[in-house]
């Protein structure tokens, strides 16, 4: 908790609190919430040729949510960090699982700060331990599919494993993708979306005057599950905006637009999950991408509405 400091204007009384002023310890039995839990782990990236550095994301972002102004949200809490240490993703991925379920049984939303985009995997699995008969939709802002086949789990494969684990389990993989950029994926990771039944929209058809059409598609995927995860992988937004993360897009999506857009699925009722990923600090510029990753968590910490 160390880390929540800031700016304080006693002055002004608590309509003039911030973050660092208003987050608790995480503990048992308090009142639902937001429960923020950090995933510091880039053994995907590093198996992904990617640059690594995310392993230090969680910490830099709760520095940029914590001198944020306060505004009414759910309360809010801080459940510390899972880490990879010992490069086992596998493992960590299981004590992930295990720490988003207890988080989503205790009727928290939960809020992960990655950690490379490996966070998904583990982080879905929590969302489905704590919710195993419900239609979950995963609602991916991405520059990749990440659906990528591999021996092992790194960041381009979550949503292949988590495909994979579906047919298992005879479940349906309900996977929208909205930020694809068609130079960053190969013909091969189209059709693996087509095999998949996936759906997706370009990062070309999602400016600003195409907004209608967007959220269109987006509440149509909306009103075809129960319940959603929401990842933001941060390379969907133009490198000018988010220059801290392993592969910087040369095109990418406003910002204004992804935070519209999680701002409509945290109000939707039906948001579970959430988390934030391949933020990499070592490669950030006067703390723009931490600034612009933390105004996304803010506001679906601001817009959420429970279930």
């Amino acid at each position: 908790m160390t880390v929540w400091t800031g700016r304080i204007d006693a002055a002004e009384g608590d309509a003039a609190r911030r973050w660092h002023q208003v987050v608790q310890p995480l503990a048992a039995n308090q009142p639902a919430g937001i429960a923020l839990l950090g995933f510091a782990c880039d053994e995907g990236v590093r198996r992904n040729q990617g640059r690594v550095g995310a392993v230090a994301g969680p910490l830099a972002l709760r520095k940029a949510l914590a001198n944020l102004a306060y505004h009414p949200t759910q309360p809010l809490y801080d459940a510390g960090d899972v880490g990879c240490e010992d490069g086992d993703l596998d493992a960590a991925h299981q004590r992930l699982a295990a720490a988003v379920s207890q988080n989503i049984q205790a009727g928290h939303l939960s809020l992960v700060l990655g950690g490379g985009h490996e966070t998904a995997f583990g982080h879905w699995l929590g969302i489905v331990n704590a919710h195993p008969s419900q239609r979950i939709g995963i609602i991916n802002f991405d520059a990749h599919f990440d659906l990528r086949e591999a021996d092992l789990a790194t960041s381009g494969t979550p949503f292949a494993q988590i495909a994979a684990a579906c047919a298992r389990q005879g479940q349906s993989f309900n996977y929208l993708c909205m930020g694809v950029a068609e130079t960053a994926n190969t013909q091969a990771l189209f059709a693996t979306a087509e095999r998949l039944k996936a759906t997706w929209r370009l990062d070309t058809e999602m400016n600003p005057w195409q907004l209608a059409e967007t959220v269109a598609q987006l509440q149509t995927f909306i009103n075809g599950v129960d319940l959603l995860y929401l990842t933001i992988d941060l390379d969907v937004l133009p490198a000018a905006q988010m220059p801290a993360v392993s592969a910087p897009a040369g095109f990418g999506v406003e910002i204004s637009v992804i935070e519209h857009l999680s701002r409509l699925i945290a109000a939707s009722g039906k948001l579970a999950a959430a988390d934030l990923v391949e933020f990499n600090p070592a490669f950030d510029t006067d703390s723009h991408g931490a600034k612009a990753a933390a105004r996304l968590a803010w506001a679906i910490c601001r817009d959420f509405k429970p279930r």
